[in-house]
């Protein structure tokens, strides 16, 4: 896991980059949303917070391996160009890969220690969708990448939602489906910001095969039937807190789509993909909100 001279920068920003530890909260998240939403008796706090280790590890493990996997093309975009394997403030080699198995090996037994072995098997599944099917397969060959990339979030769903219990119930099911048709818009409106670099380098991402124009109407589809399916769990157990703020989220998020259909351009494009995550951390604080304040489901 060697670090090399390269552009100044600090350890702990490269790591959080090498990680991708951003998204890893994201689908941290994700998983605690899955418990809050889950009818039943809330495992215990010590529980809870090695679950949520457990899905970041193994979240961290798949960051890792896809920017290892990806640093020839990172080097190509301009998004991507500094990312510390690129320009070798960190090498690849045996200590990085020993520590991705471990961190996913450490993940899973770790979601199993806390849970149960389903909460284990959706917490590895998730990384493995997210740095095989998705990184290796799916990225560079169809637009439909990212559809199914979608899954890692609805993965991490289905792992907290295991850990209260291991029969799924409708809640839980009906917000991991909400994960996976919210990624793709949100992907693609980032996507459609950085076209140019994603067609010089032959990624296959919609915008590059469909047009900024196609890709807004599509996006904004999306976006609309996703605000749509995030009401469905209040019509079961969810409370006004959740109500309310898949309400406000859904209608932000499909607000800013809509005027990136008006005007496909990068700057309405970041204000999609920046709604989108308004929209998640509102969805997701507004179960956890219902859960602790107001004892739904």
């Amino acid at each position: 896991m060697r670090r090399i001279i390269g552009e100044p920068k600090s350890l702990a920003a490269d790591l959080v980059s090498a990680f991708k530890l951003r998204i890893g909260v994201v689908i941290t998240a994700s998983a605690l949303g899955g418990i809050a939403v889950t009818p039943g008796p809330l495992p215990e706090a010590q529980r809870i917070v090695l679950l949520a280790l457990a899905v970041f590890a193994a979240s961290a493990a798949s960051g890792a391996f896809n920017q290892i996997w990806e640093r020839g093309l990172d080097a190509r975009m301009r998004r991507t160009a500094r990312r510390p394997f690129v320009v070798g403030r960190f090498r690849a080699g045996p200590a990085w890969y020993a520590s991705i198995v471990l961190l996913l090996i450490a993940g899973g037994g770790l979601a199993a220690a806390a849970a149960n072995g389903w909460a284990a098997l959706y917490t590895v599944a998730g990384a493995l969708t997210y740095a095989v099917i998705y990184t290796v397969w799916l990225k560079p060959r169809t637009w439909l990448n990212i559809v199914v990339g979608g899954l890692a979030g609805s993965f991490a769903v289905l792992a907290g939602a295991a850990a209260v219990h291991p029969r799924l119930a409708p809640e839980p099911i009906l917000l991991a489906i909400v994960l996976f048709l919210w990624t793709p818009p949100h992907f693609w409106a980032l996507a459609m910001a950085a076209k140019e670099d994603y067609a010089r380098c032959g990624v296959p991402m919609l915008p590059v095969l469909m047009g900024d124009a196609v890709s807004a109407r599509i996006v904004f589809a999306h976006a609309a039937a996703l605000g749509l399916i995030a009401l469905l769990p209040a019509l079961f157990s969810m409370g006004p807190i959740y109500l309310a703020a898949a309400v406000a989220g859904g209608s932000w998020f499909a607000w800013k789509c809509w005027l990136l259909v008006r005007e496909p351009s990068k700057k309405n494009a970041i204000r999609a993909f920046l709604a989108s995550l308004a929209q998640l951390s509102l969805l997701l604080a507004g179960a956890v909100a219902d859960r602790l304040l107001l004892g739904a489901p």
